[in-house]
């Protein structure tokens, strides 16, 4: 009996065995003796319209039948790939939640908002350049005096009056809104209604 309880690693251990039996019987006694089974397989997508769809893409291939199962593996792969789909917006969304602008394991590799802006910038630069060529050629055309004018010197003399008339207009509009403001007056900031800024005389 000595070398039973040797080996008997239980009782070497402290644990009887019938009273853990009794607490497990206990506890999960509506799971002990049950089968569990697989629930009803219902497809994730509507099965006749799934199915009227696939038929449409079979026929263009030469296939005329296609069972059941397919349909139902489609539904499936459909269900798989969307919340596959769907897990990884979400994972994305919550980087875009993060900042890590005050890490200091992190430092910015790129700036896209500056390069934007500077390309922006070079563009205008690009622009305000043409429109200085283009106003050059029109003022020459405008000052040239030549008899015997060619349809295109015509136009551009046009084109040049249009021009000038246009700046002078905008020039007028400037002054006539600096001469309103004049008028009005500097504007005054309205002090915030703090209990701190009022006085005895409710000022």
């Amino acid at each position: 009996r000595d070398d039973d309880d040797i080996n008997d690693v239980a009782s070497m251990a402290g644990v009887n065995l019938a009273e853990e039996s009794a607490r497990i019987m206990a506890t999960n006694s509506d799971l002990v003796g049950t089968q569990i089974q697989s629930c009803k397989d219902e497809p994730f997508l509507a099965a006749i319209p799934l199915h009227k769809r696939i038929l449409e893409t079979a026929k263009k291939l030469g296939i005329t039948d296609v069972p059941a199962e397919v349909v139902t593996f489609i539904s499936h792969a459909t269900q798989n790939r969307l919340r596959t789909v769907i897990e990884k917006v979400t994972v994305i969304t919550q980087h875009r939640m993060e900042s890590y602008k005050d890490d200091e394991w992190y430092e910015q590799a790129t700036d896209v908002r500056s390069q934007l802006k500077f390309f922006e910038q070079l563009e205008r630069l690009e622009k305000q350049r043409k429109d200085e060529q283009e106003r050059e050629i029109l003022l020459k055309a405008a000052k040239s005096r030549s008899r015997q004018e060619d349809p295109e010197q015509a136009r551009l003399k046009q084109k040049a009056k249009e021009m000038q008339q246009q700046e002078l207009a905008q020039m007028r509009q400037r002054d006539a809104n600096l001469t309103a403001l004049a008028a009005i007056g500097p504007r005054k900031k309205r002090k915030l209604d703090a209990p701190g800024l009022l006085t005895v005389g409710g000022e």
